[in-house]
C-alpha cells in the first residue's frame, strides 16, 4: 500500500481558497469519480490548522503548516513494491524508508524548482513544501510544466501545487507564499534554493550548517545556457554507499602460504578488485583463520588475483572452497559552508573536459550576475550590449581583487552570452539540473551515493546559432516562448515550431521528452507535426517515473495518455499518438514517404534491437537521430547526425556474458544461477508444456504429424512432457495439485541432488585426477521436506494454487490456512527413491542441450504418440488448458513468489545465499533499474542538442555525447566521432551515403554503371537472394532483364506502391582486385 500522509505541525503554509481542477482530453486522463478512500488520498489525520481543496475529484485536506522534521530513520508505512520497484532496484529498501521520513523545501518554483519537485515527490519523499513569493508571468510558460496561461497572475506555488500532488498522493505537497525565515528551515532535512541572492543565501546556509542536526542546504539556478549548483552538507556528513554498486566478490582457486599471501580466483570472471579494499572471508577450509570475518587489505589488485595484507605463513595450508567479497566501508565528508566555499571553491566537479578552464569563470560570471541583479534591481536585458559590458565590468573588477586567484582571460565574448540569457530558464537546462539537484536531495536525506562536492558548472553555448543575430531578433513577441527566444532569438524558434518530430517510445524517457518538446514549442507551428508511437499499455510500476500517467491511466495505451497529458502543457502542441511497434512490419505505416517528411527522430526506446531499426532506418534517409538511455543512476545520450557523426550501429556492447548451460542445471554457485533456473522451471511447467498440450488437443493428427517428421531428440523430450501432464501427473481435484507440488518438492530438491553426489562423490576426481567439486563448483545437500518449515509450506501454497489454474481446478479457501495445508500434504505419499548407475549428467560447458539423441528415437516418439492418444480418451470432452504467461509485475499471482521459493530451495541444496522475494524479482525478471533524476537529466541533455539540430549549422565539434553517472556522480562530455571514410578515385564516402542510379536500368547497364567508376562488380544481392554473381554461368541470361523485375521474380520482393525503388548490395572490385565496400545502391524504376 501506499504511506498515509503524515501529520503536520504549526508554521505558515498558505492555501487559502485554492481549488485546482484537473484537465480532461477526450476522457483519456479522467479519474474516478470517488478515490477518498484510497491511501494517500485525504482520509489521514493531520493537527494544526486546515484547508480542504480540490485536486480533481480527489477531496484532499491540506495542512497549513512546515511538517514536522523526521529524523530520516523513523518508521514509515510500508514501501509499495509494485508502484516503486525499478526504483527500489536502485536504492534499495533502506533507502527508500529514508526518503519517506524526509521532508524538503523548494524555494523558487520556476522552470528549475518544478522539476526537482517533480523528480522528488515520483521519489516519494515524506514532503515537500513549494515556496515562491511571486506570481506567474507568460515568460514562465516555456520551462514550467504545472503552469497554464490561466494560472498567469497567480502565486506560482499556489498555481502549480495540484499539479504537483497529483504526481504522487504518498507525498505531501504544500505551498509557503510568505517571506521565508531562517527558523523555518529546522523543519526540513534539505533546503533548495532555486531564485536567491548571495547574501540571503549565506545567511540562510550559515544556519543550517550550523544547525544541529545540519541541514543539506543546495543552491541552483539556470540562466539561459549556463548552470550552477552549491551543495552544502554539513560539517561531517556520512556517505552510508558512496557507488551504489554490489560489493564486489570472487570464488576462490587457492590461498598461499606467505607474506603477504596470494589469493587467486577461478578465471570465471575478471575480479573488480582495486588496491585498497577491503575484502571479508568465508567457507575456506584448511586456512580457516581467514573465515573470523575481520576485514583484510588489498595491497596489489590484478584480474584474477590479488596480494592480501596478511601473513599466512605459519597457517594451515589452504585446502578447497572460500568467497572472497569486497567490504564497503562509509566514507565521511567535510563540506565548508558558501561564505568559505565562495573565495575557496576547491576542486570543481568537470563535466566537459574541452572546457577545463570554464568552471572558475562561471564562479567569477554567477557571482558578477548576482551583484548586477543587487545593483540594478533587474537582469541583464536580452540583446542589450550595455547590460552586457556592465556585466563584463564587474566581473573584471571582481577577478582583479582576487590577488593569486585571478583569471588571466575572463572571455568577454562568453559573458557577452551569459548576460543576454540570465533571465531566461531554459525548458532544456531546468530538466538537466532538476534531475542532477534532485539525486543530490535524496543523497542528502538517505547517505545514498556520493554527493556533488561542491560546485558544479555547466555551459551549453555550442547550442547557440551559428548565424549571428541582431538585437531586434531578442525582441519578447509576447508569447509563451519569449524566455526562448530571448536567448535564441525569433528564427530559430520559427524552426523549432514548424519541426516534423518522430518520437519512439513513450515510457519514462518518451514523458520526458514529450513534456520538454511541448514546452520549448517543437511542432507547435502551423508546419509542424510531432508523431509519438509506443504499443505498450501503461502499468502500475510506470507511475513512479514516467509522470504523465496517473493511476486511473493503468491499462491505457501509453503514447495516446502521454500525446492527451502533453497536449494540456501547450495546448499549440500538434501531436499523434500511434500504437505501432516500429519494425519491418510496420512499413506500410512508416513507410518512406512519412519517413523522407520528418526533420529528426527522438529515440526513447529501451532495447538494443529496436534501436538498431531505428538507425539503420534514420541512415538510410539521412535523418538526425538523437538517441540516449538509462539504467539506474546512469545515462548516455549520443547525437547521430548525417554525414557528420558515427551512426549508433558503429559500435556495440559486448554480448552480456550467459552462464553454461550445465552450470544452471547441476552446478549453480550464485543465485543468478538458481533463479535463471528457476524462472526456466516455471515457463516450462506452466506455460510451454500447456501450450504444447493445446496444440496436441487442438489437432491431434497434425501435432502428431509434425513430431514424427522432428523425429529428433527434442521432440521426444516434449512429447514426453505432455504425456506426463495429461496424463501421470494430470490435476482433477486440488488435492492432486498439492500432490503434484509435494513431489515435484522431492523431485528438485532431493532426490536430483541424491542422482547428482551419487553420480559424482564428494571425494570425486576428474580425468587429469583433480578434485571435480573443486572451484567454482559447490558440493550440494538435499532437502528434507517439512511442513514446520514456513518456507516449504510457501513453496507449495505457489505451485499447487498455479497448477491449479493451469487445469483450470478452483482454489479453496482453506489452502491459504497453514495448517490444513500442511494436513493435505501429510496425506501425499512420497516414493522412497533409489540412485540409477550410468545416469548421464552434463558437465561440458560448451554443451545447448541436456537432451541426447538416440539411435531409436523415432520408435519412441511413435510409442509416446500412441499413448498419448490412449490419453486423450480419457480426457474431459473440448479439454483445455490454461498456459500461464509469466508477470512479475502482479504481487498477488503467486508467480514471483514460486519463482523465489524453487530458487532459494535450490540455494540451500548448495549452501548459496537465499534472497527475498523483492530482489528476486529484479533478477528473474530481469527488470532494469530506473529511477526519474537520471531520466530527467538525460533528456534535457538531449534537447540541448535539438536546438543545434534543428538550427542546422552546426558543425561536428559542436555537438556532444555524455556519459553520466549521477551516484559518483561523474559527467564525461565529449565530441562524437566522424563516420570512417572510404575512398576510391576522386570519390569518397561514408555509412550516410547512399548511391542512386536513375531511368530503371538492367542488370548489364548497372554493371556497366558501376564499371565506368573504376568498380568491377561480382555480386548483386537484393535481401537474401543472389541476383547475379560471375561464379554462375546462368545468371549471364539475366543481363537484359530490368533490375526491380529480377528483385521480383529471384529475390521476390513485393514493392509496396508507394514505393519508387529497390535496393540492392553490390560486392566489387578495383582494377587491382582488392575489395571496395561500396555504399547501399538504390535503383529507381518509377
Amino acid at each position: 500500500m501506499l504511506p498515509v500522509k503524515r501529520s503536520a505541525s504549526q508554521g505558515e503554509v498558505v492555501l487559502s481558497g485554492c481549488s485546482i481542477k484537473k484537465n480532461c482530453v477526450a476522457g483519456l486522463l479522467a479519474s474516478p469519480s470517488d478515490t477518498s478512500d484510497k491511501p494517500g488520498s485525504g482520509g489521514g489525520s493531520s493537527t494544526g490548522n486546515t484547508n480542504d481543496f480540490t485536486i480533481g475529484n480527489i477531496s484532499t485536506t491540506r495542512a497549513q503548516v512546515p511538517i514536522a522534521m523526521s529524523t530520516g530513520d523513523g518508521n514509515p508505512s510500508d514501501i509499495d513494491e509494485d508502484l516503486h520497484s525499478r526504483q527500489l532496484a536502485v536504492y534499495g529498501r533502506d533507502t527508500m524508508r529514508r526518503l519517506f521520513a524526509s521532508n524538503v523545501l523548494i524555494s523558487g518554483i520556476q522552470g528549475l524548482g518544478v522539476e526537482i519537485a517533480k523528480n522528488l515527490i515520483l521519489a516519494g519523499v515524506k514532503s515537500v513544501t513549494l515556496h515562491d513569493e511571486g506570481v506567474v508571468e507568460l515568460w514562465d510558460l516555456s520551462s514550467n510544466f504545472a503552469l497554464t496561461e490561466g494560472d498567469i497572475g497567480k502565486n506560482r506555488a499556489l498555481a502549480c501545487v495540484g499539479k504537483m500532488q497529483e504526481l504522487n498522493n504518498a507525498v505531501l505537497v504544500s505551498a509557503l507564499t510568505t517571506k521565508l525565515t531562517k527558523d523555518q528551515l529546522s523543519d526540513f532535512q534539505a533546503v533548495v534554493f532555486t531564485d536567491i541572492s548571495l547574501a540571503q543565501a549565506i545567511e540562510f546556509d550559515d544556519y543550517c550548517y550550523t544547525h544541529q542536526p545540519p541541514i543539506a542546504f543546495i543552491k541552483a539556478e539556470v540562466r539561459g545556457l549556463f548552470g550552477s549548483i552549491f551543495c552544502d552538507f554539513g560539517p561531517e556528513f556520512k556517505v552510508l554507499d558512496v557507488d551504489g554498486e554490489e560489493p564486489r566478490t570472487g570464488i576462490i582457486a587457492s590461498i598461499s602460504n606467505g607474506n603477504p599471501a596470494m589469493v587467486s580466483c577461478v578465471d570465471d570472471e575478471r575480479l573488480e578488485f582495486q588496491d585498497g579494499d577491503l575484502v571479508v572471508f568465508s567457507e575456506v577450509q584448511g586456512l580457516t583463520e581467514l573465515n573470523d570475518g575481520k576485514p583484510r587489505k588489498i595491497t596489489i589488485a590484478r584480474p584474477y588475483s590479488f596480494d592480501l595484507e596478511e601473513d599466512t605463513t605459519n597457517c594451515a595450508p589452504y585446502q578447497r572452497g572460500g568467497i572472497v567479497t569486497q567490504v564497503k566501508k562509509p566514507k565521511v565528508l567535510n563540506f565548508k559552508p558558501l561564505r568559505e566555499a565562495l573565495a575557496d571553491p576547491g576542486d570543481f566537479l568537470l563535466s566537459d573536459f574541452s572546457k577545463f578552464d570554464r568552471p572558475p569563470l562561471l564562479h567569477l560570471a554567477f557571482q558578477a550576475l548576482d551583484k548586477f541583479v543587487c545593483d540594478m534591481g533587474r537582469y541583464p536585458v536580452a540583446g542589450s550590449e550595455e547590460d552586457a559590458q556592465k556585466l563584463i565590468s564587474i566581473a573584471g573588477e571582481m577577478n582583479d581583487g582576487q590577488g593569486d586567484g585571478r583569471l588571466e582571460n575572463i572571455n568577454p565574448k562568453l559573458l557577452r552570452y551569459f548576460a543576454f540569457g540570465a533571465k531566461a530558464v531554459l525548458n532544456p537546462m531546468a530538466a538537466m539540473f532538476g534531475g542532477i539537484v534532485g539525486q543530490e536531495v535524496v543523497k542528502a536525506c538517505s547517505g545514498k551515493f556520493h554527493p556533488l562536492f561542491q560546485f558544479f558548472y555547466f555551459d551549453s553555448v555550442e547550442s547557440l546559432p551559428t548565424a549571428q543575430l541582431d538585437s531586434n531578433e531578442f525582441a519578447p513577441a509576447n508569447s509563451r516562448y519569449d524566455a526562448q527566444i530571448s536567448v535564441f532569438g525569433s528564427k530559430l524558434q520559427k524552426k523549432l515550431e514548424d519541426a516534423n518530430l518522430f518520437v519512439v517510445g513513450s515510457g519514462a524517457l518518451g514523458c520526458e521528452f514529450l513534456k520538454n518538446l511541448a514546452l520549448m514549442g517543437v511542432s507547435c507551428g502551423s508546419q509542424g507535426r510531432l508523431t509519438v508511437t509506443d504499443d505498450d499499455v501503461i502499468e502500475k510500476s510506470n507511475l513512479s517515473r514516467q509522470f504523465l500517467f496517473r493511476d486511473w491511466n493503468i491499462g491505457q495505451a501509453k503514447s495516446t495518455v502521454a500525446a492527451a497529458a502533453a497536449a494540456l502543457i501547450n495546448p499549440q502542441f500538434t501531436v499523434e499518438a500511434l500504437q505501432n511497434r516500429v519494425g519491418p512490419e510496420t512499413e506500410n505505416v512508416f513507410h518512406d514517404t512519412f519517413w523522407e517528411n520528418l526533420t529528426a527522430v527522438v529515440n526513447a526506446l529501451d532495447n538494443v534491437n529496436a534501436r538498431l531499426y531505428v538507425d539503420g532506418r534514420c541512415l538510410y534517409f539521412q535523418k538526425p537521430l538523437l538517441e540516449s538511455g538509462t539504467l539506474g543512476a546512469k545515462s548516455n545520450t549520443q547525437m547521430v547526425i548525417p554525414h557528420l557523426t558515427e551512426n549508433y550501429g558503429a559500435s556495440r556492447d559486448p554480448p552480456e556474458k550467459q552462464a553454461p548451460m550445465c552450470t544452471v542445471h547441476s552446478f549453480p554457485h550464485n543465485i543468478d544461477h538458481c533463479l535463471t533456473w528457476a524462472r526456466s522451471e516455471f515457463e516450462g511447467l506452466l506455460e510451454k508444456v500447456p501450450t504444447e498440450a493445446n496444440a496436441y488437443l487442438s489437432n491431434p493428427g497434425e501435432y502428431a504429424s509434425s513430431m514424427r517428421n522432428a523425429g529428433d531428440a527434442q521432440a521426444r523430450d516434449t512429447l514426453e512432457r505432455v504425456l506426463d501432464c495429461l496424463d501421470r501427473e494430470r490435476c482433477d481435484t486440488y488435492q492432486d495439485c498439492i500432490t503434484w507440488a509435494r513431489l515435484k518438492f522431492e523431485d528438485y530438491f532431493a532426490n536430483r541432488v541424491k542422482q547428482l553426489t551419487y553420480t559424482f562423490p564428494e571425494d570425486a576426481a576428474t580425468s587429469t585426477g583433480a578434485p571435480f567439486w573443486s572451484a567454482p563448483k559447490r558440493f550440494p545437500r538435499p532437502l528434507q521436506f517439512s511442513t514446520s518449515d514456513p518456507s516449504h509450506l510457501h513453496y507449495l501454497l505457489a505451485a499447487s494454487i498455479l497448477r491449479a489454474e493451469t487445469f483450470g481446478i478452483p482454489v479453496p479457501d482453506w489452502v491459504k490456512n497453514s495448517q490444513k495445508l500442511a494436513e493435505a500434504v501429510d496425506k501425499v505419499i512420497v516414493p522412497e527413491f533409489q540412485p540409477k548407475q550410468g545416469v548421464k549428467i552434463v558437465t561440458d560447458e560448451k554443451a545447448t542441450s541436456l537432451s541426447s539423441s538416440s539411435v531409436d528415437d523415432a520408435s519412441v516418439i511413435n510409442d509416446l504418440i500412441t499413448r498419448l492418444e490412449q490419453c486423450h480418451v480419457t480426457l474431459v470432452q473440448n479439454f483445455m488448458m490454461k498456459p500461464i504467461q509469466f508477470e512479475k509485475d502482479d504481487d498477488t499471482n503467486y508467480h514471483m513468489d514460486l519463482i523465489a521459493a524453487l530458487a532459494n530451495m535450490r540455494a540451500r541444496n548448495y549452501s548459496i545465499p537465499e534472497v527475498d522475494k523483492l530482489k528476486a524479482k529484479f533478477i528473474a525478471g530481469r527488470i532494469i533499474p530506473a529511477i526519474a533524476t537520471t531520466t530527467a537529466m538525460a533528456t534535457g541533455l538531449v534537447c540541448l542538442e535539438l536546438y543545434k539540430v534543428l538550427d542546422g549549422g552546426h558543425k561536428v565539434e559542436d555537438y556532444r555525447n555524455t556519459f553520466a553517472n549521477l551516484a559518483l556522480p561523474l559527467f564525461s562530455i565529449a565530441e562524437p566521432v566522424p563516420p570512417k571514410v572510404f575512398k576510391h578515385r576522386d570519390m569518397s564516402w561514408t555509412v550516410w551515403d547512399r548511391w542512386v542510379m536513375n531511368g530503371n536500368p538492367t542488370l548489364r547497364e548497372l554493371l556497366q554503371w558501376l564499371k565506368d567508376k573504376g568498380l568491377n562488380a561480382y555480386s548483386i544481392s537484393c535481401g537474401s537472394s543472389l541476383l547475379f554473381n560471375i561464379m554462375f554461368p546462368r545468371h549471364k541470361e539475366r543481363m537484359d532483364k530490368k533490375v526491380v523485375d529480377l528483385a521480383r521474380e529471384v529475390a521476390k520482393v513485393e514493392i509496396p506502391s508507394y514505393r519508387r525503388h529497390v535496393d540492392v548490395v553490390v560486392a566489387c572490385e578495383d582494377e587491382d582486385d582488392n575489395d571496395v565496400d561500396i555504399p547501399p545502391l538504390s535503383v529507381y524504376f518509377r
